[in-house]
């Protein structure tokens, strides 16, 4: 396929014969010889399976060039090779996911009804094979009870399986089971059989209960061994041990094998040709201090290429590898870039109105339910429009090429787009309008997917006329838009770095290799923060050395200036103008800077309970790591330790997992272990968290003798003290039967807090959640951003994580900040609100009401006036004020009432 011609019409694949299971979606559809890799592939071109297309390999048909009107297809294409010349490498191959067919687990072959995760995700999946409807295979038959089985090719050592935890499989297992809630119109069953319940990303733990005690989804804590067929019916019995103890057995008609990832063995083979090290699970080596950097300088690592993980964390990786390379090549910077020009833009003021309407069907996601021959006809007569079009996906490339050029021939000077959300697509089509020449704020999106096709799947009839209604609205609106002007904004080069422990050192490091000046603000007198009171990481590497090292290289960098004994008292300013106001040692000083970071860490807590401070043999976590460094003699004479897990976290006035607790202690009990092999050392878990590789030292403790005991947390859990030892009384969830504990040494993994209404967070107009860690513009598509352009947030300040990942979010936030220092001027929005002076009756409430600051009294006139760098277009003011005095550009109140008009006249 010649991807300059191809057009993406479908007729090729429309005409060949040959039909093949389609790997895409798990094998439960089928595609064509020809075909689309997935629904909105990049770049929207067809490609041809060279085996099994019949012309390749037999000489026969050639249907596809045949019909091609494009003459797009190419049978003598050959494999070229090209080299490139670079300075760095970023490998994100990705991984594969675990095959329970070749064991043939639980009858997976056997029976359409037992089907993987993936395969159920493309179920659940507009694009899917059944078009998103929750049916089963074998009958196409609603299912009313489905079970999930956790940890299927994880956690395991059986033949073929995998030792570690896939670290992704537990909340997919919660979404899924919700997700298939939802798609229910009646009830649906669903059961979820798992080991442990590691939901310990952000808000994981909340999500989790959510899902338990709001959607009902059921949680079984039970190993499944075997999954017996019933009968004809498809549907399959599942015995189990419950939480009495009993013998119990419950008929599915679904069952989904939460399958794990897997090192992909041609990108392992790739590593090593490559002169990479893997570990024994032949995924990439990397370091925690590190952690994109693999074993062969200059080449970088991210994603699951490196370890399992979640979208979140292969975001972060892939900022941070950026990061980690931008470093490297500072000194290459711009030395082969080319400035893209834009086409000059047309002046359409005083033109009649001449609107394009362009219509996404989505594949079948809008289309499946709106009816859209029916749309296309209801727009057609509308005022103003002088084109309609109907694209298959509008925001692939191709598709936006075309609109461009549709905007030049017919000379539309607005333009709307019905199509999903402009949460995340409304950019893309903005770029298409300045690609076409005209101002991209005379553009208007119609959500007809989430608000038409989504909400209203079962009643297509409501969901068109909705969608017209939207489209027409749209249309009133733009056609009463003008071009809107973006002020640049000139970005100084410096940055500011608050907090001076890992995330904060690394943060600044990135930025100061670079090339940009740096400020690096710590309020204490010592840089390194809590990570002094660690020996070692989990994979044993030396904590205190990496940061002595790392210390040394800030404060001998010359690009970075470490403030100590610091404090900020106040910020004002905007993107690319910054001014913090900071007092170290009461001297008052202000700091220039373009963008900022915040790295201000979290504590451990301290808690009021299980004689904690009243005792000194009752140590917390940190307590007993600055034991191990400062006395451990006396921690070897110790004959019995306990350790309890989850003090503090997963509770209902702080209900998150604080993530790396589990992991260290473990790593803790092992330290136990070796300085005193006798010790009886006793774990007290709800459930054990230790993701990813850190499953190795969790089996490691197991097999040396540590007990971990799973102890009922709804009921109590005392701990008192007699004249020589601690006393420990609690419910075993397996024996379910009291027990008691006497040790000597008690150590409580409380939970990590942050500071609550961090004055930080007022200061630079950014959100906190209601725990008080700083919260994140976008989980999945701006991990490391705020919603306030140019503040970015990385390590404990954001959530519990370990050092490798506050080191990656670090390299990721610096990264990050770099996109704004490199581009030295960026545009700010057109859509900000002004003032009228003429209503305005200076009553103060739109300066009281702004989260940004943007609006203040103008000195002379006493009125309000709006500062447009530091308006985000939120329309609070415009809301609140009394008199109408405040517009906002893009919505004004004629553009809003034709909206309203146009709804209320049809």
């Amino acid at each position: 396929m010649d991807p300059d011609k191809c057009i993406a019409c479908g007729l090729c694949a429309e005409k060949c014969p040959k039909k093949v299971p389609d790997e895409y979606d798990g094998g439960l559809s089928k595609r064509k010889a020809i075909y689309l890799k997935y629904a909105q592939a990049v770049p929207l071109k067809y490609a041809i399976d060279e085996t099994q297309c019949i012309y390749l390999t037999r000489g026969k048909c050639g249907n596809c060039a045949k019909i091609c009107p494009q003459h797009a297809i190419d049978y003598t294409q050959t494999a070229t090779t090209i080299e490139l010349n670079v300075g760095a490498v970023v490998l994100a191959e990705g991984c594969v996911s675990f095959d329970p067919g070749k064991q043939d687990i639980y009858g997976y072959t056997r029976s359409p009804n037992i089907l993987t995760n993936l395969e159920f995700e493309r179920i659940l999946s507009a694009s899917g094979p059944t078009n998103g409807h929750l049916v089963r295979p074998s009958d196409g038959k609603t299912p009313k009870k489905i079970a999930w089985l956790q940890c299927v090719g994880s956690r395991d050592r059986h033949k073929g399986a995998n030792g570690y935890c896939s670290a992704v499989c537990c909340t997919a297992a919660i979404k899924e089971a919700m997700l298939a809630k939802e798609h229910c119109t009646d009830f649906l069953d669903a059961a979820i059989f798992y080991l442990d319940i590691r939901a310990n990303g952000k808000n994981f733990e909340q999500y989790f209960n959510r899902a338990k005690d709001e959607a009902g989804v059921r949680f079984i804590k039970s190993k499944i061994s075997e999954i017996s067929p019933l009968d004809a019916t498809g549907r399959h019995a599942i015995r189990y041990v419950d939480e009495a103890g009993e013998i119990a057995e419950e008929h599915f008609d679904m069952v989904v094998l939460s399958v794990g990832l897997s090192a992909n063995a041609k990108n392992a083979d790739l590593a090593q040709k490559m002169g990479l090290d893997l570990n024994h699970y032949r995924f990439v080596t990397t370091s925690s201090f590190a952690p994109v950097q693999t074993s062969r300088p200059g080449i970088y690592v991210c994603g699951s290429f490196q370890a399992p993980k979640d979208i979140p964390s292969s975001v972060i990786d892939s900022s941070a590898a950026a990061g980690a390379v931008g470093s490297r090549l500072a000194p290459a910077r711009f030395t082969r870039s080319k400035t893209r020009e834009e086409p000059p833009l047309r002046e359409t003021r005083g033109e009649p109105v001449r609107i394009g309407v362009f219509l996404c069907r989505c594949g079948t996601n809008i289309a499946g339910v709106v009816d859209m021959d029916r749309l296309d006809q209801a727009v057609q007569s509308l005022p103003g429009v002088v084109y309609v079009g109907t694209n298959m996906f509008s925001c692939s490339q191709d598709t936006q090429e075309n609109i461009s050029q549709v905007i030049r021939e017919k000379g539309i000077n607005r333009v709307v787009v019905a199509a999903c959300t402009p949460k995340t697509h409304e950019p893309l089509f903005q770029e298409t309008l300045i690609n076409a020449g005209i101002n991209k704020y005379l553009f208007e999106m119609a959500n007809i997917r989430n608000q038409c096709s989504w909400v209203h799947k079962a009643d297509p009839r409501a969901a068109t006329d909705k969608a017209i209604d939207l489209v027409r609205m749209a249309i009133s609106k733009v056609a009463l838009q003008e071009p809107l002007e973006e002020p640049r904004l000139t970005i100084a080069q410096s940055a500011l770095v608050i907090g001076g422990g890992v995330a904060g050192l690394e943060a600044a490091k990135n930025l100061g290799d670079q090339g940009y000046t740096t400020y690096l603000v710590e309020r204490s007198d010592r840089l390194g923060g809590k990570a002094w009171f660690l020996q070692r990481t989990w994979r044993k590497e030396d904590v205190h050395a990496y940061l002595r090292a790392t210390i040394q290289a800030v404060e001998n960098h010359p690009n970075i200036t470490v403030l100590k004994n610091t404090q900020i008292t106040n910020a004002s300013g905007f993107v690319g103008n910054f001014v913090t106001t900071i007092n170290t040692a009461g001297a008052v000083s202000e700091l220039h800077h373009g963008v900022t970071i915040i790295a201000t860490g979290a504590e451990e807590l301290k808690p009021d309970m299980y004689l904690y401070g009243k005792d000194p043999r009752v140590l917390t976590r940190l307590d007993l790591h600055k034991k191990f460094i400062d006395d451990e003699e006396s921690l070897a004479k110790t004959d019995t330790a306990v350790l309890i897990q989850c003090v503090g976290s997963r509770i209902p006035s702080r209900p998150y997992c604080s993530k790396l607790c589990c992991t260290q202690t473990i790593k803790s009990a092992l330290r136990l272990r070796e300085l005193n092999p006798d010790m009886n050392i006793y774990v007290l878990y709800r459930d054990m968290r230790p993701y990813g590789f850190q499953e190795d030292i969790f089996r490691q403790a197991r097999e040396s003798g540590v007990h971990f005991i799973r102890y009922c947390f709804e009921k109590p859990l005392s701990v008192t003290r007699t004249a020589t030892t601690l006393q420990i009384d609690f419910n075993d969830c397996v024996l379910r039967r009291k027990l008691r504990i006497q040790p000597d040494l008690l150590v409580l993994a409380t939970a990590i807090v942050p500071e609550k209404k961090n004055a930080l967070a007022n200061m630079y107009k950014v959100s906190q959640d209601e725990y008080g860690f700083f919260s994140e513009a976008h989980v999945k598509l701006r991990p490391v951003d705020f919603a306030t352009q140019g503040v970015f947030v990385c390590g404990l300040a954001h959530a519990p994580k370990p050092i490798d990942e506050s080191i990656a979010q670090a390299q990721a936030a610096a990264a990050r900040a770099v996109t704004l220092l490199a581009a030295r001027e960026i545009h700010s929005s057109g859509s900000v609100a002004q003032v009228n002076p003429g209503y305005c009756v200076s009553c103060g409430v739109c300066v009281t009401v702004c989260p940004y600051g943007a609006p203040m009294f103008d000195a002379q006139t006493g009125k309000a006036t709006i500062q447009p760098s530091l308006c985000k277009g939120c329309g609070l003011c415009t809301a609140a004020c009394r008199s109408g005095a405040i517009q906002l550009k893009g919505f004004t109140a004629p553009e809003i009432m034709a909206e309203i008009n146009a709804f209320m006249d049809h």
